[in-house]
């Protein structure tokens, strides 16, 4: 398998062709806490996490292919029933818009998956809710509040074990100070996600990386094998995984030799000077349609 992208170091490229200077710090710890399950997965009550938001029919375009919504972006914890399932989007982050089209919720959201293996005793049972939870770059903001919030939650429906599903950059990072907050209060928790750099520096305790773009840490787009392939990494993750940092990587390609899409992602060597000053006009008016969603919300 090829060498994975680099998010931390490409974003920082990007940013800083784009005239931003102070690069972000990302989330560095050298300890991370870690929590066994206690008990077979088969007995286990399980939490599915996401980073998407609940779709709301009056923030914009949400559907796919949809640019980026900043204005559906969500802020604190959200809960849904898992019957009926919630429908669940993507548009409000950056996932890889050249190479994905998020056409298939199955791809960042394995409820119907995790529903499947609950039905075959796989795991004990599901919680009665599924979670979002808020990407935020503050990471005070994700350690103080919403990995709290979080906590409280799982622990109500008594959860024994997490799956957090990743999307963006930061949403891997967001994710992982989540569980790690989990792993400490004794919640076992695996991540899936796309950005293995952003997760390995953060430190959790187990992670499941599929060599995709960003969009696609469940699995291919409607592609039910390998949807049920990545589940059932992070479903053995959490059964056999006895030490904190360990990684499980899908052999899994997203096209059979050939890597070329992670040559496109916000790389700035590919774009004129006169399209890096649009995109920068774009992400300033995004940041401005953001911060007017949180004032009206």
């Amino acid at each position: 398998m090829a060498e994975p992208l680099a998010y931390m170091q490409r974003t920082r490229d990007w940013y800083l062709a784009l005239g931003y200077g102070n690069p972000y710090q990302w989330a560095h710890n050298e300890d991370v806490p870690f929590s066994g399950l206690g008990r077979p997965l088969s007995k286990s009550r399980v939490a599915l996490v996401t980073t998407a938001a609940l779709f709301q029919p009056d923030r914009g375009d949400q559907g796919p292919g949809a640019d980026y919504n900043g204005t559906a972006k969500f802020h604190e914890v959200w809960s849904h029933p898992v019957d009926p399932a919630p429908d669940v989007r993507i548009s409000h982050i950056a996932y890889d818009r050249s190479h994905t089209r998020a056409e298939d919720p199955r791809t960042w959201f394995p409820l119907p998956a995790l529903k499947q293996a609950a039905a075959a005793g796989r795991i004990g049972s599901l919680t009665t809710r599924a979670y979002g939870f808020p990407t935020k770059r503050s990471q005070r903001a994700n350690i103080e509040s919403d990995a709290p919030a979080l906590l409280e939650a799982l622990a109500g429906e008594a959860t024994q074990a997490a799956i957090l599903v990743a999307n963006c950059p930061v949403c891997h990072q967001s994710v992982s100070l989540a569980a790690r907050h989990l792993e400490a209060a004794g919640i076992a928790t695996v991540i899936m996600g796309c950005a293995k750099d952003i997760v390995e520096h953060c430190g959790v305790p187990r992670y499941v990386f599929s060599d995709f773009p960003l969009g696609n840490a469940a699995g291919k787009p409607f592609d039910e094998e390998s949807q049920q392939f990545t589940l059932g990494l992070a479903l053995s993750a959490l059964e056999i995984v006895s030490r904190p940092r360990t990684t499980l990587v899908s052999p899994l390609e997203w096209t059979a030799g050939n890597d070329s899409w992670k040559d496109d992602y916000s790389n700035p060597t590919k774009l004129t000077p006169e399209e890096l000053a649009r995109r920068r006009a774009e992400f300033e008016n995004a940041k401005t349609a953001t911060a007017n969603s949180v004032t009206s919300g």
